[in-house]
């Protein structure tokens, strides 16, 4: 059965947020301009661009990590003025602390969030189990695969159980064989959770699999160019899905509004070089 967008109110919201930075040469360099848009709770939305276009910025914005230059960026309708609460980010590169074992690395979230010690360890073993690690609990970051550091930090971020989970890339730095997998294991993981998800990727074919709606984003300073709902069915395994004609016919038509979006960018590049 398909899942769309959600009904309710916005757990996200950004209105009109526009992001300026000092630039090197001391002037201003706006990263995202007017940017508009909204996630509702259980949604999962991916954001797609150029490469530099300001995807990382709106994260940055709805987590309360950078303050917007102008316009508002609404949690649970309520102005970001910190990081909110309920949040859980997945960085591209992972938060793994090296002198921790797995169960230790995914016992901290709860730890930090008041938990006892042993109440922090049996939550963290019950993800450390459902990331498939049980038999790696023990284990020191050095001694497992690409792959199983993004499990553990996957099970960094689902330990707390977020209403809203930002995802910049956590999947591109590994081979395309474990990406499946992660991407098959966060959809598994989040599936009934209410989660809503707001994930950034370079990869369409990604973006598609796992979301209901890609956004476009536009060269910087990035903005909403277009919106695509994806009406394909859920429960979805990620490789499979790809063959179908629907997943084709999706890409094609998010592709003609992505690239040219890409060509301007590169060509922006060319023309600063």
């Amino acid at each position: 059965m398909f899942h769309g967008t959600r009904d309710g109110e916005p757990v996200i919201e950004l209105r009109g947020a526009t992001k300026r930075f000092a630039s090197v040469a001391g002037g201003l360099h706006t990263a995202v301009r007017d940017l508009t848009m909204t996630v509702t709770p259980g949604e999962f939305v991916a954001l797609v661009g150029p490469t530099g276009c300001g995807k990382s910025t709106a994260l940055s914005l709805v987590s309360g990590l950078e303050p917007a230059s102008a316009g508002e960026v609404l949690v649970r309708g309520a102005p970001v003025r910190g990081i909110p609460g309920g949040l859980g980010y997945m960085f591209q590169n992972d938060a793994v602390l090296p002198w921790r074992s797995v169960l230790d690395n995914v016992a901290a979230g709860p730890r930090y969030r008041g938990l006892s010690r042993s109440a922090a360890r049996a939550r963290a073993r019950d993800w450390v189990d459902r990331v498939g690690l049980g038999g790696f609990a023990r284990y020191y970051p050095h001694q497992l695969s690409g792959g199983m550091r993004k499990r553990v930090a996957l099970a960094q971020t689902l330990v707390n159980e977020p209403e809203i989970m930002l995802m910049d890339e956590p999947f591109s730095a590994l081979d395309v064989q474990t990406r499946g997998l992660m991407q098959d294991e966060l959809l598994r993981l989040w599936a009934g959770s209410g989660a809503a998800v707001l994930f950034v990727t370079h990869d369409l074919e990604e973006a598609i699999a796992l979301a209901d709606r890609v956004v476009v984003m536009t060269a910087s300073p990035a903005t909403v160019k277009d919106v695509f709902p994806v009406r394909l069915d859920r429960p979805r395994d990620v490789e499979e899905v790809r063959l179908t004609d629907d997943f084709l016919r999706i890409y094609r038509e998010v592709w003609e509004s992505l690239r040219t979006e890409v060509a301007r960018a590169r060509e922006e590049a060319r023309n600063a070089a």
